[in-house]
């Protein structure tokens, strides 16, 4: 079967380079994204010109309705679907937990928490065995953050990564006797444009390594995960971090 992929939030940064890998890999792309059509077409054609079906779909994850109508197009389009990336995500606003207004948090949530659980049931339907399907992978893009708290600046991110990792764990048991393998990813400090750009520039400061992570070096974890090669693997969540922990 040919392999199928949805990454979200795929038109920049992580989820851009791990649809450029997953190409390089066999596989046909959906290169979700919610605003910048622009951007999301261009690495739609790098797909193509790479020899691969790939189509940019307009769809707000935190939405259960374009959700749906997202894997729906895939179905029609690209065929059955194989393996699904939880890559969409935002920071919110960056500020002290009693500074935060009730509206972002909740939307934060609802981007980073709520989104990856509409995706995963979508993909859940398609490829569990217990649903007639053939089986297939998952990989939630998580953070650092949950490790860390992200104190005065961002605890309420750190909080929703929290809750990604949690629900890595529950679905990775509730399906992998269904062919169904679930794991995360949980990047350190990467070069995409979520960081500050100050805590770019004084990474070697904090990072064992030296320097923050390349958008590709996350992708190559993702998509190992993805792959035959991780085929008993399940319910992990790998730190790339730097030698950070």
């Amino acid at each position: 079967m040919k392999p199928i992929a949805i990454v979200t939030g795929a038109s920049r940064g992580i989820g851009a380079a791990t649809a450029k890998l997953l190409a390089d890999n066999g596989y046909d792309l959906c290169v979700n994204y919610r605003r910048d059509r622009d951007a999301a077409e261009s690495v739609a054609t790098e797909i193509r010109s790479r020899g691969r079906r790939a189509l940019a779909v307009q769809a707000d994850v935190a939405d259960p309705a374009e959700v749906a109508r997202m894997f729906r197009t895939v179905d029609e389009s690209l065929g059955p679907l194989t393996a699904l990336v939880n890559n969409a995500g935002i920071i919110g606003p960056r500020c002290r937990v009693d500074e935060l207004e009730t509206s972002a948090f909740e939307q934060v949530m609802a981007v980073n928490v709520l989104g990856l659980v509409w995706c995963s049931q979508e993909a859940v339907r398609r490829m569990s065995t217990r649903h007639d399907g053939h089986g297939g992978a998952i990989v939630n893009v998580s953070s650092g953050s949950a490790y860390l708290g992200n104190p005065g600046n961002s605890v309420h991110y750190a909080v929703s990564k929290g809750a990604v990792n949690s629900f890595t764990i529950g679905l990775s048991q509730e399906i992998a006797d269904e062919g169904v393998r679930v794991n995360a990813v949980s990047p350190g400090l990467t070069r995409t444009d979520m960081p500050e750009e100050q805590a770019i520039e004084t990474a070697a400061e904090v990072i064992p390594i030296g320097r923050a992570a390349e958008p590709e070096e996350i992708a190559e974890v993702i998509v190992w995960l993805l792959s035959e090669h991780a085929a008993h693997v399940a319910g992990a969540n790998i730190r790339v971090a730097g030698g950070r922990l």
